[in-house]
């Protein structure tokens, strides 16, 4: 009744004036509640406090403590309703590099605003064009399935970069990691070596080695630090890496040894990759030969021949 009496046109300016209206009165929320504990935070600074106050580590994250709670409040309608889900979903996070524990909360928050920003803007470009038709539901559904499923596009593209990078860099760490244990040094100084020389060019794996060298320093077993590297890090030589340093542990055997049938291992491995993918290059170049390069040198071939031709027939 409301879209015949007023007009599609005008119900979509009242819809985004709306919108407006209610984005700017969640940002000025928000800044007055951060100046509201900017002055508290204040008030307590100045008052004489103990330091064990004034060190409070609860201030330190005042300043994320908004932006936590609109994400969790924005993730409750798609959090996964299972355990196991919600497992999951934790595991690629933290293939990621995303290991803290709101990180569900502000990925699933990031994904509805997402869907909310890409919904809102299919409905102020194309209601106006085409009115609530079918013609106007299809794009809007379109971009709104985009915005809801961009945030898990962008998270596998962050995982798959962050294991390659740790895949690429395994084996410079492990061999150093064999001349380090081969040289005397125990396994946890290993790793801290392993961490010091190749913190410039390969932060990933060193930030992996360097949580679990701070775990074993602070008194969890060895096996399970181990076994969280290789979940944690989501890479299949990581994994058999820490079941063979893990074996190594429980039965006694020497880690340098088996460390280095490891190195060789993997290196076989990478070799045999490397045929793979050399054999397969010949079948990929198929397809940018007949599509791209065939059509020129046809063309450059033909051309003039065709070209004679037309000119030595008869008209």
């Amino acid at each position: 009744m409301l879209w015949g009496l007023v007009g599609g046109q005008e119900v979509v300016e009242l819809l985004v004036l709306g919108g407006v209206v209610a984005f700017i009165f969640s940002v000025l929320t928000m800044l007055s509640n951060r100046n509201s504990r900017a002055q508290e935070r204040l008030e307590r600074m100045s008052r004489p406090a103990s330091l064990a106050e004034l060190e409070d580590p609860k201030l330190k994250k005042e300043r994320l403590a908004g932006v936590m709670e609109a994400a969790k409040a924005l993730s409750a309608p798609l959090m996964p309703k299972t355990e196991l889900e919600q497992s999951e979903l934790k595991l690629k996070l933290a293939h990621a590099g995303f290991r803290s524990e709101s990180a569900v909360s502000v990925y699933m928050g990031l994904r509805f605003a997402s869907l909310l920003s890409f919904s809102l803007i299919s409905f102020a470009i194309f209601l106006p064009k085409y009115g609530l038709t079918l013609a106007a539901l299809k794009p809007i559904v379109a971009f709104a399935g985009v915005g809801f499923y961009l945030p898990a596009i962008i998270l596998w593209w962050l995982r798959k970069k962050r294991q390659e990078e740790i895949f690429l860099s395994l084996p410079d760490a492990l061999d150093l990691l064999v001349v380090c244990v081969e040289s005397g040094l125990g396994l946890d100084a290993a790793m801290r070596k392993v961490c010091d020389e190749m913190k410039d060019h390969a932060k990933t794996i060193c930030e992996e080695l360097s949580l679990a060298n701070f775990q074993l320093q602070m008194g969890r077993p060895r096996r399970e630090v181990l076994h969280d590297l290789g979940v944690r890090t989501g890479v299949d030589d990581v994994r058999s890496l820490a079941a063979i340093l893990i074996q190594a542990d429980r039965f006694g055997s020497s880690i340098a040894q088996a460390l280095r049938v490891q190195s060789d291992s993997m290196r076989t491995r990478r070799k045999q990759l490397a045929e793979e993918k050399a054999a397969k290059t010949a079948v990929q170049l198929i397809f940018p030969l007949v599509l791209f390069i065939f059509p020129g040198i046809f063309v450059v071939l033909v051309g003039p021949a065709a070209i004679q031709i037309m000119n030595t027939m008869p008209h």
